[in-house]
């Protein structure tokens, strides 16, 4: 776990979960731009992600360890005595709405992005079949950078990143599947607590659609969301997130406004 702070007196810390496949480096414009808006952050590399990479390269940790790593990380922004916001994004924004309910923690926020409750990208039905079976199995989760993103400078940064894999084992996926199931499934809605959902409008990766309803489906008193027109899957990349950013914060900002602090 990794933290971030802000250079002038503080009113906010963030936590960020980061999507499959990726780690906290992907987000280092991001960190910077908070940090340099007066809010401490606090993230790292979920388990299996980044520095936690394993030798095969295979994804095949259980997603419970993943909600452990994002009670720790609330952990360590609840020291900061401040009001913490939680951002999510892909499967990191999936597992926040599905732990949300079992947070000890107080959050003041809540900011997802293009969350993954229902894929477009998905494997072949060959290896949809492979997931059903007992025997541990390789699937490759053919998800491309240039899918993610239209941020050609992105783009040349990443493209040979050694820590960014997409093979998973069939118990992981179906792991996954289950997830993402149970969370379309629910009648419960998430805790009443102010949330910003934002989706890109030719996302390659997830059915913006299935978000929407979902967000639609929850009974909460504030709430916001935003369809990025011409963006793809991964907003705080693409050439708009200047723009994105912006809204971002200010919804952060009311939300302070809102509970007494002074912004």
């Amino acid at each position: 776990m990794w933290k971030w702070e802000a250079e002038e007196r503080p009113k906010a810390v963030i936590v960020i979960v980061h999507s499959a496949y990726e780690h906290h480096r992907r987000y280092a414009w991001l960190i910077e731009k908070f940090r340099s808006s007066n809010c401490h952050i606090v993230m790292g590399d979920l388990p299996g992600h980044g520095v936690h990479t394993n030798a095969n390269k295979i994804h095949d940790e259980p997603l419970d360890q993943y909600k452990d790593y994002i009670a720790q990380a609330l952990q360590v922004a609840v020291t900061y005595n401040l009001p913490i916001f939680i951002l999510g994004h892909g499967l990191g924004a999936t597992l926040l709405i599905k732990v949300m309910h079992k947070l000890q923690i107080e959050y003041a926020g809540v900011i997802l992005t293009s969350p993954w409750l229902q894929l477009k990208k998905s494997p072949s039905k060959w290896t949809n079949a492979l997931a059903k079976l007992s025997v541990q199995q390789k699937i490759h989760h053919d998800i491309q950078l240039k899918e993610l993103t239209r941020n050609y400078e992105v783009y040349k940064q990443y493209v040979e990143d050694p820590t960014y894999h997409t093979m998973i084992t069939n118990a992981w996926y179906k792991e996954m599947q289950f997830l993402l199931k149970s969370i379309g499934q629910t009648t419960t809605s998430i805790p009443n607590v102010p949330v910003l959902l934002m989706t890109a409008e030719r996302d390659k990766i997830t059915d913006t659609t299935a978000a929407a309803g979902w967000l639609k489906k929850q009974e909460l008193t504030e709430y916001q969301y935003k369809s990025w027109k011409n963006c793809f899957h991964d907003l705080f990349q693409e050439p708009e997130r200047e723009e994105i950013f912006a809204y971002s914060h200010s919804f952060i900002n009311n939300v302070l406004r809102s509970i007494g602090y002074i912004v």
